[in-house]
């Protein structure tokens, strides 16, 4: 008894409780609650402002205290996303000194690439082979978890969800957690969505869109 009681100690300082959600799980679309959280389970070590976006498909986040050097999600973070189900990771407008590519876990593999909030059609294309392959979710991070990885996730909202380009940019602004933007965060959010339009090919159904968009 002594020796599984050990054990159990063991296992959970080594995965703690907030890694131990269901992030690929498509139940109906997040809560507006944890959509602006501070932070929710399955997060990986380190990180900030670890959000659902659309259930079982979209993650956000960033760094807890930025990531000053640009380099990017750790080897022991990409495993723990790869670990928790997650299939791809992009890192928005910062990662200049990332060194890209693919990890390998026991629960498959997580693809980690560079992304740009002002050309999102990478990203929206990614979520839709998600979506239809029935993959692992994405996790899609900036330096601190604000500004490029919301603008991202608004757009997602809209290309996926069907919201207005005015509930999105709501959206972004209150999650932004009160952070300044240069020349004003209208303009800053604005323009991202200046460059941005629905791709009418990535099309997914009423089902899909129920299962993973917020209500």
């Amino acid at each position: 008894m002594k020796t599984l009681l050990t054990l159990a100690v063991a296992l959970t300082s080594a995965f703690p409780v907030a890694s131990a959600a269901d992030v690929t799980s498509r139940s109906g679309g997040p809560s507006q609650s944890a959509m602006l959280a501070r932070t929710n389970p399955g997060a990986p070590d380190g990180a900030a402002f670890f959000r659902p976006v659309l259930d079982g498909v979209l993650y956000r986040g960033g760094f807890s205290g930025g990531d000053k050097a640009r380099t990017g999600l750790s080897s022991s973070q990409r495993q723990s996303l790869c670990s928790e189900g997650f299939s791809r990771g992009f890192y928005a407008d910062f990662g200049k000194n990332t060194d890209y590519g693919t990890t390998s876990c026991s629960a498959g593999s997580f693809n980690y690439q560079p992304a740009r909030s002002s050309r999102p059609a990478d990203v929206m294309k990614a979520l839709h082979d998600v979506i239809k392959g029935n993959e692992g979710p994405v996790y899609v991070h900036c330096m601190w978890g604000v500004h490029a990885s919301g603008a991202l996730s608004a757009m997602a909202l809209v290309q996926f969800c069907g919201w207005s380009e005015g509930r999105a940019k709501e959206y972004w602004n209150n999650a932004r957690n009160g952070a300044p933007c240069s020349n004003g965060c209208d303009a800053w959010i604005d323009a991202k969505f200046d460059r941005f339009e629905v791709d009418t090919t990535l099309q997914i159904t009423e089902a899909e869109r129920s299962a993973i968009c917020p209500k």
